[in-house]
């Protein structure tokens, strides 16, 4: 990917990755659903952190959890030119700054933050580290948050990465259900949110729920779960597509979805 890579994922999604208990499991696991040929970073300073890549080019990675007690989940980073700056944005729109940005190797910067509602997020700015593969078969689809009161969280996102916000029925034949919100760029649907299930335990904070693109989500489910994954959500549709929710044998959450198109029709 040439420099100009960085730029197109300014203020949009440039990463995912996993803090695992198990990150070989996770890699066996991932590598065998998705299809990932996921290596180890054999350089000690990055403490067996894995990439899946295609061409070269990045789909997500996989690391050892780095404390104990943070949660098994997938985490979502939006690109930045400044991190520095960008942190000072979440702080000044009642966020906060979890991990300060600190330098990754010679691959470029990242930071960790949390939005008022205590939903987690990292930054990415790219030097050595540059692209993201995304919206295929195999890699990021999409991410959507989930909150509590969601309508109160979206003007924070909007303030500090200049999205915008467009709102419809997530059933329409169903107005009880709560709208789906999603984030724009430049015209462009990046990421969603919405109103947090009221099943879900009220111990569980707001987080993002990443999604990886499948050709075929029934079969991709049954997959899953013969790997040991958990669903939470089975197969269903959706205006446009397919979605399936699991957790994955060492407890994180993920997605499965498909979008249809005039050509897979």
């Amino acid at each position: 990917m040439s420099s100009d890579a960085s730029y197109f994922l300014n203020n949009r999604p440039a990463w995912v990755d996993l803090s695992s208990p198990d990150p070989e499991a996770s890699r066996n696991f991932y590598s065998q659903l998705l299809g990932w040929d996921i290596q180890v970073n054999p350089d000690p300073q990055y403490g067996g952190y894995a990439m899946a890549e295609d061409a070269g080019v990045g789909l997500a990675g996989i690391g050892p959890k780095m404390d104990p007690n943070a949660p098994t989940a997938w985490n979502l980073y939006i690109g930045t030119d400044d991190a520095a700056a960008l942190a000072q944005k979440v702080t000044d729109n009642g966020g906060k700054v979890v991990a300060a940005p600190f330098d990754v190797g010679d691959q470029g910067k990242m930071a960790v933050f949390q939005d008022p509602s205590g939903g987690f997020f990292s930054a990415w700015q790219a030097s050595g580290m540059r692209g993201f593969v995304s919206h295929q078969p195999g890699a990021f689809d999409w991410g959507e948050l989930n909150a509590r009161n969601v309508e109160s969280v979206l003007p924070f996102y909007e303030k500090v990465f200049g999205w915008q916000e467009r709102t419809m029925q997530s059933d329409p034949t169903d107005a009880s259900q709560p709208p789906y919100h999603e984030f724009t760029l430049e015209g462009e649907s990046i990421l969603g949110a919405w109103e947090m299930n009221p099943m879900v335990p009220a111990s569980v904070p707001t987080y993002w729920q990443i999604y990886f693109g499948v050709e075929d989500v029934d079969f991709a489910a049954s997959v899953a779960e013969r790997l040991g994954a958990k669903t939470m959500v089975p197969p269903q549709a959706m205006p446009g597509g397919k979605f399936a929710i699991f957790t994955d044998p060492q407890g994180a959450s993920f997605g499965l979805l498909h979008f249809e198109t005039p050509e897979s029709e």
